[in-house]
């Protein structure tokens, strides 16, 4: 399983096609992702304050692009990350979830979470 935090009002309009993409990927030819493990400082980095997002958990067995597990951030980590490279098809997702902020900005997500 891996994971894609999605602005809600993209992942809606994805409904009607079939397939998503974010506004990134025109731009960079991939989808971010992140293992479960990720998820949290991704959200954080990335999305720290943001309302209106959702947690797509994505089935790589259904995926019809193509998945490589490469470097997040080049220099700075040798932590890889899953990137799907194509649109991702919406049949693929298998949960979706709100993604909520604490008072403060941050995210927490998972068991420990209590979300």
């Amino acid at each position: 399983m891996i994971f894609h935090i999605a602005r809600k009002s993209e992942w809606d309009a994805a409904g009607a096609t079939g397939v998503y993409a974010p506004g990134s990927f025109e731009a960079e030819g991939f989808i971010h992702c992140s293992a479960a493990a990720q998820v949290v400082a991704t959200a954080d980095r990335l999305f720290r304050g943001e309302a209106d997002l959702v947690l797509l958990a994505i089935d790589e067995g259904r995926l019809e692009a193509e998945l490589k597990y490469e470097a997040g951030v080049p220099d700075r980590t040798t932590e890889l990350f899953p990137h799907v490279y194509g649109r991702l098809n919406v049949d693929a997702v298998v949960r979706v979830e709100k993604l909520a902020c604490d008072d403060d900005g941050a995210f927490a997500v998972g068991p420990a979470s209590g979300r």
